[in-house]
């Protein structure tokens, strides 16, 4: 499992916007680009995603440009990462890798769903106590406020 570029830099241009608005300004395509050391059009089609996911909002004019749709700490990671990636499991998985077959020859009993799930579960329970307002931290602050979150995780499978 990894996080793709796009999961990456959705983030970082959601980090970049927050710290923005502290100042009271929006960033315009280019602005974000340049920080994020990324394409324009790749940081446009991030900012695409993330405004229709309700994360972002654009303005045009002499001073417009991007900014967050609501406040940092409205902002959960979870939704985000769902708006720009997907989650890695999702109810349908099943239906979508049968392999040659109409449906899967494991779709009766099968521990390796049992397992995506469990992981599933984990990584929701994570990133929904985050929120964009969290991410404002240094490393050094971040590392110890994640140990905070409790473990080991609570799995209720359906």
């Amino acid at each position: 499992m990894k996080l793709s570029a796009h999961e990456e830099y959705g983030v970082r241009c959601l980090v970049r916007l927050a710290y923005a608005g502290f100042e009271g300004q929006g960033l315009t395509i280019p602005e974000i680009s340049l920080a994020e050391g990324v394409s324009s059009a790749y940081a446009a089609k991030i900012l695409r995603v993330l405004r229709k996911g309700g994360f972002v909002k654009a303005a045009r004019g002499k001073d417009g440009g991007y900014t967050l749709a609501r406040p940092a700490a409205e902002i959960r990671l979870g939704h985000v990462m769902e708006a720009l990636g997907g989650r890695l499991f999702e109810t349908n998985f099943c239906d979508s890798h049968a392999g040659q077959a109409a449906i899967c020859t494991r779709s009766v009993d099968c521990s390796v769903r049992s397992l995506w799930r469990a992981v599933q579960v984990s990584v929701d329970q994570v990133l929904d106590k985050i929120t964009l307002s969290d991410l404002l931290q240094n490393e050094q602050d971040m590392n110890s406020w994640v140990k905070t979150i409790p473990g080991p995780v609570t799995i209720r499978l359906n």
